[in-house]
């Protein structure tokens, strides 16, 4: 896919991954880009910027995604690329609040099937659509420490895997975005010492979205800014039984124990 001349609406646009992603399209040459967030005043900063256009959203509240997708439908013409970018962060293990559980849940996986759902019916009928879902690293491995992202990361990817083979052969393309450490906002917040472990070998959002563009432009599924996370991936698939007992060593290593 070539973002000249593109309709893009990307969630969580405000900060960090969705903003880089937002200001590369444009600058790629997309005819709109729809910058959508929570933060309705970040996300229009960043469409002033880019001269695009923002809506304010809650991505775990169904109606407020269908919402989107019309009004950047009845505003722009068809989608050409959405970008179900937004996403939350966790810590903790399975004693999280049965509340947490459900909000991350929702807005981690839920927001994800909410647009595949509004968007398809259209997509089908038109011949074409792309859809770049944002799991991360912790969805192909784990991420120590945080239970309810894992799982929900891993939801992300099933979900992705699930929609590429179900409605590839009918022109919807789906690429699926498995950053490590990428020094946004959310990561930043887990601070800069020994404790963060993924701040060691992070990158900047910038980078992420270069690479992001090579991988739509390739048509991948898995798009991977830290190159050795595939490495990982093939490791736990070769020996699971291996892979879980070095991550039990890190883990001890990390966090004591």
């Amino acid at each position: 896919m070539e973002i000249a001349g593109s309709h893009v609406v990307v969630t969580g646009g405000a900060n960090g991954i969705g903003r880089a992603l937002s200001r590369r399209f444009a600058a790629d040459g997309a005819r709109h880009v729809v910058v959508a967030d929570m933060d309705v005043a970040g996300a229009a900063a960043v469409a002033d910027e880019i001269g695009g256009s923002a809506v304010g959203l809650d991505v775990s509240v169904e109606s407020d995604v269908v919402d989107l997708i019309e009004r950047s439908t009845d505003a722009n013409g068809p989608i050409d690329l959405f970008c179900a970018n937004a996403g939350i962060i966790l810590g903790g293990a399975i004693d999280t609040a049965t509340d947490d559980w459900f909000r991350i849940w929702a807005v981690n996986v839920m927001a994800h099937v909410y647009a595949a759902r509004a968007l398809l019916p259209g997509w089908l009928a038109r011949g074409e659509g792309y859809l770049l879902h944002t799991a991360s690293a912790a969805g192909l491995l784990t991420g120590l420490g945080q239970a309810s992202y894992s799982v929900t990361k891993h939801g992300v990817v099933a979900l992705a895997e699930w929609l590429a083979i179900t409605y590839g052969d009918a022109g919807i393309k789906v690429s699926c975005l498995c950053p490590q450490g990428v020094r946004t906002n959310m990561l930043m917040a887990g601070g800069e010492d020994e404790s963060n472990f993924l701040l060691p070998g992070s990158v900047e959002p910038e980078h992420v979205a270069d690479v992001v563009v090579a991988g739509l432009r390739d048509e991948r599924f898995l798009i991977l800014p830290h190159p050795e996370v595939e490495e990982y991936f093939q490791r736990k698939a070769n020996d699971y039984d291996r892979w879980l007992k070095g991550m039990r060593r890190m883990q001890a290593r990390i966090f004591g124990g």
